[in-house]
């Protein structure tokens, strides 16, 4: 999303979608026919080992990569990553990568948004530990043509993204060689993106995610089943959000299969607290930050921290089945 949504268009673009999403007819730009039926979702352990999350806090380099799915798809994807240095300062455009082996976050936007309306958030991200990649997409970025049904063809864009993301740890010269923990993955997106992300772990689920987080999201059509190996999902949605109504993402929350939380923010609008500074994006970043040390890391001692950081300042509650 922008920084100043527009609540018309964006239900509209969503009712749009789950009514496509409903449609026997195909949307005018997806790929072709039904998705073959998805697996069950299964419900054992979290598959990341258990370890230990890094304890300081990663100066954060940044970086673009162009990509393009089958010629037709352009998908430029910016990269936030723990950078050598001192911290304090923005992220730095081509600052050396930090030693270690980082898992790899990928970041869907919003309609009419791009990857650096969420840099306060992603960088905080990559100041922790890990590597996020944010795709622009092609038809839903701010200055496209705004086909809002192309959201129904974005988790696939996703997980062509993640395999050239991944693809670098192995690529000569790149600075990110040796640099990634190509086996944990995780998703996350807001409001179109958050449905993307949805899209990522049902019909489009793609068995390299370990978990989730999906910001004021909601799922396409009716019947929408989780699939694949468990992994922990972490929804975030403000109680007034004037776009996607909390009652839809806390449906589809309602029907996660797996370990599973939900930040509420009872005052909270449709992104706010994702898009500038505040106390509300510290609870939102903090929360998530610990959410992705344990699932992506497997450090417990993020899991415990969890409840605490989620009720500074008295600005959210956690609904906690993780």
């Amino acid at each position: 999303m922008s920084r100043r949504p527009t609540p018309v268009l964006l239900a509209t673009a969503l009712l749009s979608v789950g009514l496509a999403g409903c449609s026997a007819a195909p949307a005018p730009t997806a790929r072709p026919a039904a998705p073959p039926e998805p697996p069950k979702a299964t419900t054992p352990a979290p598959r990341v080992p258990a370890g230990t999350a890094p304890g300081k806090t990663f100066a954060v380099g940044v970086r673009q990569v162009k990509l393009n799915r089958d010629g037709d798809r352009p998908l430029p994807v910016t990269l936030w990553y723990p950078a050598r240095g001192a911290t304090g300062g923005g992220p730095e455009r081509g600052a050396d990568v930090a030693d270690g082996r980082f898992p790899v976050v990928m970041f869907s936007h919003g309609l009419n948004g791009r990857p650096d309306d969420y840099a306060e958030l992603l960088t905080r991200w990559a100041a922790a530990g890990f590597v996020v990649a944010a795709p622009t997409f092609p038809h839903t970025s701010r200055g496209a043509d705004g086909n809002v049904l192309d959201v129904l063809n974005q988790p696939a864009d996703v997980s062509y993204a993640l395999d050239k993301v991944l693809a670098l740890d192995a690529k000569a010269g790149d600075p990110l060689r040796g640099r990634l923990a190509t086996d944990r993955v995780a998703a996350a997106g807001h409001s179109a993106g958050g449905v993307t992300t949805i899209g990522l772990f049902t019909a489009g689920r793609d068995e390299r995610l370990d978990a989730g987080v999906v910001f004021a999201g909601t799922a396409l059509g009716v019947g929408t089943a989780f699939a694949g190996a468990a992994a922990p999902q972490l929804f975030v949605h403000g109680e007034a959000d004037e776009v996607v109504d909390y009652a839809a993402g806390k449906a589809v929350y309602d029907a996660v299969p797996w370990p599973k939380a939900m930040l509420s923010l009872p005052k909270g609008d449709h992104g706010r607290a994702l898009l500038s500074d505040g106390a509300a994006l510290r609870v939102v970043s903090d929360t998530t930050s610990e959410f992705l040390r344990w699932t992506l890391y497997g450090d417990a001692a993020a899991r415990t921290r969890l409840p605490t950081d989620a009720a500074r300042g008295n600005l959210a509650t956690l609904d906690d089945h993780l």
